[in-house]
């Protein structure tokens, strides 16, 4: 099983940036699809953006497009998520996810993930 430890989470005002790191350990990171989600008070996690293992391949929840990106560098077992134009809506905590796997394709569903990061809390003031 792979580790997973998120940074980067803080307070920001809205238009803000923040850039999320997600650091693995425990197995070769680039087998991994990784996947961020979030998840706000009261509501159900929720997909944010994933990439494949080789990081060729990237996808977005719609409400994320064009302001986050995700990439990953797997010489430093690291993913990213670079968070742009943040909104009060924005405010959750955000999970890094990781899946071994032989895919190369994104995985966008919760359940395709078996390994999931403590979370990091990202609040956005309006």
């Amino acid at each position: 099983q792979v580790q997973l430890v998120e940074s980067g989470g803080g307070l920001v005002q809205a238009g803000g940036s923040l850039r999320l790191s997600c650091a693995a350990s425990g197995r070769a990171f680039s087998n991994d699809a990784m996947g961020w989600f979030r998840q706000a008070p009261g509501k159900e996690r929720e997909f944010v953006a994933g990439i494949s293992r080789s990081g060729d391949s990237t996808y977005y929840a719609d409400f994320v497009k064009g302001r986050f990106t995700i990439s990953r560098d797997n010489a430093k077992n690291t993913v990213y998520l670079q968070m742009r134009s943040l909104k009060p809506e924005d405010t959750a905590v955000y999970y890094c996810a990781a899946e071994f796997t032989s895919r190369r394709s994104v995985l966008r569903g919760e359940d395709e993930y078996g390994s999931w990061g403590q979370g990091t809390q990202v609040t956005v003031s309006s």
